[in-house]
Protein backbone atom coordinates (compact mmCIF):
# COMPACT_ATOMS: atom_id res chain seq x y z
CA UNK A 1 0.00 0.00 0.00
CA UNK A 2 1.49 3.78 -0.66
CA UNK A 3 0.34 6.65 0.65
CA UNK A 4 -2.94 7.42 -1.17
CA UNK A 5 -4.15 3.84 -0.65
CA UNK A 6 -3.93 5.17 3.03
CA UNK A 7 -5.67 8.31 2.47
CA UNK A 8 -8.43 6.14 0.19
CA UNK A 9 -9.45 3.74 3.04
CA UNK A 10 -9.30 6.49 5.94
CA UNK A 11 -11.28 9.08 3.32
CA UNK A 12 -14.22 6.50 2.42
CA UNK A 13 -15.01 4.77 5.93
CA UNK A 14 -17.89 6.12 7.16
CA UNK A 15 -17.62 9.45 4.83
CA UNK A 16 -18.84 7.56 1.19
CA UNK A 17 -20.86 10.25 -0.64
CA UNK A 18 -24.48 9.53 -1.18
CA UNK A 19 -24.59 11.48 -4.43
CA UNK A 20 -25.92 10.16 -8.24
CA UNK A 21 -21.85 9.49 -8.76
CA UNK A 22 -20.60 8.87 -5.13
CA UNK A 23 -17.14 7.44 -6.73
CA UNK A 24 -16.31 11.04 -8.60
CA UNK A 25 -17.51 13.13 -5.88
CA UNK A 26 -14.93 10.82 -3.66
CA UNK A 27 -12.17 10.84 -5.75
CA UNK A 28 -12.46 14.95 -6.11
CA UNK A 29 -12.56 15.19 -2.70
CA UNK A 30 -8.94 12.98 -2.88
CA UNK A 31 -7.88 14.98 -5.72
CA UNK A 32 -7.52 12.06 -7.99
CA UNK A 33 -10.16 10.84 -10.99
CA UNK A 34 -12.97 8.93 -10.78
CA UNK A 35 -11.23 5.91 -12.75
CA UNK A 36 -8.16 6.28 -10.41
CA UNK A 37 -9.93 5.46 -6.91
CA UNK A 38 -12.37 2.70 -8.71
CA UNK A 39 -9.21 0.67 -9.57
CA UNK A 40 -7.70 1.66 -6.55
CA UNK A 41 -10.66 0.05 -4.70
CA UNK A 42 -10.55 -2.92 -7.11
CA UNK A 43 -6.79 -3.55 -6.35
CA UNK A 44 -6.98 -3.69 -2.52
CA UNK A 45 -9.82 -6.05 -2.83
CA UNK A 46 -8.01 -8.42 -5.50
CA UNK A 47 -4.93 -8.15 -3.39
CA UNK A 48 -7.34 -8.86 -0.32
CA UNK A 49 -5.56 -5.76 1.47
CA UNK A 50 -9.50 -5.24 2.10
CA UNK A 51 -12.09 -8.29 2.17
CA UNK A 52 -14.94 -6.29 1.72
CA UNK A 53 -16.13 -3.03 0.27
CA UNK A 54 -19.85 -1.60 0.82
CA UNK A 55 -22.32 -0.18 3.16
CA UNK A 56 -22.56 -1.62 6.76
CA UNK A 57 -26.50 -1.93 7.51
CA UNK A 58 -28.09 -1.55 10.55
CA UNK A 59 -30.11 -5.42 9.58
CA UNK A 60 -32.21 -4.96 13.09
CA UNK A 61 -34.14 -2.20 11.26
CA UNK A 62 -34.73 -3.97 8.17
CA UNK A 63 -36.37 -6.37 10.40
CA UNK A 64 -33.38 -8.92 9.82
CA UNK A 65 -31.17 -10.09 12.62
CA UNK A 66 -27.13 -11.17 13.11
CA UNK A 67 -25.15 -12.98 15.40
CA UNK A 68 -21.57 -13.81 16.12
CA UNK A 69 -21.04 -17.56 15.82
CA UNK A 70 -18.39 -19.92 16.67
CA UNK A 71 -17.23 -23.77 16.36
CA UNK A 72 -15.25 -26.44 16.93
CA UNK A 73 -13.69 -27.78 14.53
CA UNK A 74 -10.72 -30.47 14.39
CA UNK A 75 -7.91 -28.70 12.71
CA UNK A 76 -7.90 -31.68 9.93
CA UNK A 77 -11.28 -30.93 9.24
CA UNK A 78 -11.38 -27.34 9.05
CA UNK A 79 -10.10 -26.37 5.13
CA UNK A 80 -13.44 -28.40 4.24
CA UNK A 81 -15.72 -27.18 7.04
CA UNK A 82 -14.91 -23.51 5.82
CA UNK A 83 -15.66 -23.96 2.48
CA UNK A 84 -19.38 -25.04 3.65
CA UNK A 85 -19.66 -22.56 6.09
CA UNK A 86 -18.56 -19.62 3.61
CA UNK A 87 -20.44 -21.04 0.76
CA UNK A 88 -23.66 -19.80 2.72
CA UNK A 89 -24.83 -16.51 1.69
CA UNK A 90 -25.25 -15.57 4.98
CA UNK A 91 -21.69 -15.87 6.15
CA UNK A 92 -19.42 -13.20 6.75
CA UNK A 93 -16.20 -12.50 8.11
CA UNK A 94 -14.89 -15.82 8.79
CA UNK A 95 -11.60 -16.02 10.98
CA UNK A 96 -9.64 -19.15 12.54
CA UNK A 97 -8.29 -18.51 15.75
CA UNK A 98 -6.22 -20.17 18.26
CA UNK A 99 -8.84 -21.75 20.66
CA UNK A 100 -11.01 -24.05 21.35
CA UNK A 101 -13.36 -22.70 19.52
CA UNK A 102 -11.29 -21.90 16.55
CA UNK A 103 -14.00 -21.14 13.73
CA UNK A 104 -15.33 -17.44 14.22
CA UNK A 105 -18.06 -16.03 11.69
CA UNK A 106 -21.16 -13.82 11.72
CA UNK A 107 -24.05 -15.11 10.64
CA UNK A 108 -26.66 -12.31 9.19
CA UNK A 109 -30.37 -13.39 8.32
CA UNK A 110 -33.14 -11.37 6.69
CA UNK A 111 -35.39 -12.43 9.62
CA UNK A 112 -34.60 -13.41 13.41
CA UNK A 113 -35.79 -17.17 12.83
CA UNK A 114 -33.31 -16.77 10.01
CA UNK A 115 -30.14 -17.48 12.43
CA UNK A 116 -31.58 -20.61 13.82
CA UNK A 117 -32.42 -22.11 10.49
CA UNK A 118 -28.85 -20.94 9.22
CA UNK A 119 -27.12 -22.75 11.95
CA UNK A 120 -29.03 -25.77 12.03
CA UNK A 121 -27.77 -25.88 8.18
CA UNK A 122 -24.15 -25.62 8.93
CA UNK A 123 -24.68 -28.15 11.56
CA UNK A 124 -26.38 -30.56 9.02
CA UNK A 125 -23.37 -29.82 6.29
CA UNK A 126 -20.53 -29.85 8.63
CA UNK A 127 -21.25 -32.35 11.21
CA UNK A 128 -19.94 -29.30 13.73
CA UNK A 129 -22.44 -27.42 16.31
CA UNK A 130 -22.71 -24.17 16.02
CA UNK A 131 -22.73 -21.43 19.22
CA UNK A 132 -25.05 -18.38 18.44
CA UNK A 133 -23.99 -15.37 20.40
CA UNK A 134 -26.26 -12.67 19.64
CA UNK A 135 -25.14 -9.06 19.86
CA UNK A 136 -25.48 -7.54 23.72
CA UNK A 137 -24.12 -4.41 22.95
CA UNK A 138 -23.18 -2.18 19.99
CA UNK A 139 -19.77 -0.72 19.26
CA UNK A 140 -18.73 1.33 16.63
CA UNK A 141 -14.79 0.87 16.52
CA UNK A 142 -12.83 2.84 13.48
CA UNK A 143 -9.52 1.90 11.86
CA UNK A 144 -7.00 5.09 10.64
CA UNK A 145 -3.89 4.04 8.82
CA UNK A 146 -1.32 6.40 9.25
CA UNK A 147 0.50 7.40 6.16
Amino acid sequence: MDELDRAVINALQGDFPVSERPFLDAAARLGISEHELIERIRRLLDQRVLTRFGPLWQVERLGGAYALAAMKVPQAEFERVAEKVNALPEVAHNYEREHAFNMWFVLATETPEGLEDAAARIERETGHRVYLMPKAEEYFVGLTLAA
